[in-house]
């Protein structure tokens, strides 16, 4: 069957809602590479948008989890409990950062974690204003489209959004956004617009994803969490896209000095299968009475199984080294080619959660149309990527931590010869 056929059936079946980045129809996987329906090999640096740190079908997730299939596969924990919920639990108490005593919970998605640390939030300070940074995703969620700052495609025809939801700019000096300004900004709201004893939490990407894979500078982050202690206010970081081993550390915020008060994790916690965690101080928590946070699925034993295997993975195979090594390579290649490709402004991030950004030479705005470009020819010739940021001009990279050395270096040709092909060289 081919792609058109099988577009054709998606545009009768499914919501256009439900957007979609390429026509690739997958048939099978294996660690950085997709075959599709046609037969056609890809290089994948997509990911899932950042959730196969460990690659497709690591064979010691897929172990882990038919293993756990060989036992059950659903009890609902809230009902009847099983060990590996708990053990995982500890295993994130032990392994995020924060020196003092933390507990977990396990949903399914990345926008549900985010949903439930904002109730936390407001559950252990009797507050309920909440701010979060321009720029920023947090889900698609109704909560997580008010912390979102980024109005389409995420906002738009939806309608009011809740209330008690403030943003200010996030730093990004390329933008002309200092982290004094955003420290003015946050000020300036405490005086004009929320009065700071009733904000129940900051929420912050210490990498924004969506928003451009911009990192927050040390002191912002050592400034903010000042500002927070100072007032009472929770900080909670959203690690889902930046977390396990992407960075070059197990959690982005082991690159601060900080600590935040909650942390929301997905995405690549459990290697492709749907997981998500909140993890924070104990007494904070706890603030929420019995009953009040769960769900039916959240913390399937799949999932539950697949992340202590992704845990493994991690340390046993040196990934946070390894995403460090890559980074590293592909960096260097993208800044050989800022001669040739005067569309090149920025070239960013830490461990192997990096961006490349493209400004048009004429006019030297942000060129959302050359990104585009660029991504369409790798693709045709065989690479995945994944474009964001506010000025949709960013193109993101989140090959698996896995990819093997060899199809790497095929990928790391393919996109310099896209950058070269769409700047006309």
């Amino acid at each position: 069957m081919t792609a058109t056929t099988l577009t054709d059936r998606k545009n009768a079946a499914i919501s256009r809602g439900v957007g979609m980045t390429t026509q690739i129809y997958a048939d099978r996987a294996e660690n950085a590479e997709i075959w599709d329906k046609e037969g056609r090999r890809y290089i994948d640096f997509a990911a899932g948008i950042a959730v196969l740190n460990t690659g497709h079908r690591h064979p010691r997730v897929i172990a882990a989890v038919k293993e756990q299939l060989d036992h059950f596969t659903h009890t609902c924990h809230q009902v009847v409990p099983y060990e590996n919920y708990v053990h995982l639990a500890e295993r994130l108490n032990a392994l995020t950062p924060g020196n003092f005593e933390k507990k977990t919970i396990f949903v399914t998605t990345g926008a549900e974690a985010v949903e439930n640390a904002v109730k936390i939030a407001r559950a252990a300070t009797g507050r309920s204003a909440v701010i979060a940074f321009g720029g920023g995703f947090h889900g698609r969620t109704f909560m997580g489209m008010a912390l979102t700052g980024k109005v389409v495609p995420y906002k738009v025809g939806f309608g009011a959004m809740p209330g008690d939801v403030f943003h200010v700019p996030f730093p990004v000096e390329l933008h002309g956004v200092t982290p004094d300004q955003s420290l003015a900004a946050l000020k300036k709201l405490f005086a004009a617009d929320v009065d700071p004893q009733r904000v129940a939490a900051i929420i912050i990407e210490p990498v924004q994803g969506e928003g451009g894979f911009y990192s927050v500078p040390v002191s912002f982050m050592k400034a903010l969490r000042e500002l927070c202690d100072q007032h009472g206010i929770l900080l909670i970081a959203d690690e889902v896209q930046t977390g396990f081993a992407r960075t070059g550390k197990l959690f982005a915020m082991d690159h601060h000095e900080v600590a935040p008060d909650l942390m929301t994790m997905a995405k690549s916690l459990a290697g492709g299968f749907p997981l998500a965690a909140v993890t924070g101080r104990a007494e904070i928590m706890d603030a929420p009475g019995p009953g009040g946070l769960g769900g039916t699925y959240g913390g399937n034993p799949l999932g539950i199984a697949a992340a202590h295997a992704v845990l493994d993975v991690i340390k046993d195979e040196g990934l946070c080294d390894r995403a460090n090594q890559l980074g590293s390579r592909l960096k260097q290649r993208l800044e050989s080619l800022r001669e040739k490709a005067p569309e090149i402004v920025d070239i960013r991030g830490p461990g192997f959660m990096n961006a490349v950004e493209f400004n048009d030479k004429t006019t030297k705005l942000p060129s959302a149309e050359f990104a585009n470009k660029v991504r369409l020819i790798a693709l045709e010739k065989g690479l995945i990527l994944l474009t964001c940021g506010v000025h949709g001009n960013v193109i993101r990279f989140l090959a698996p931590i896995t990819i093997q050395d060899n199809v790497f270096g095929e990928a790391l040709d393919i996109l310099e010869a896209s950058i070269l092909e769409a700047s006309g060289k």
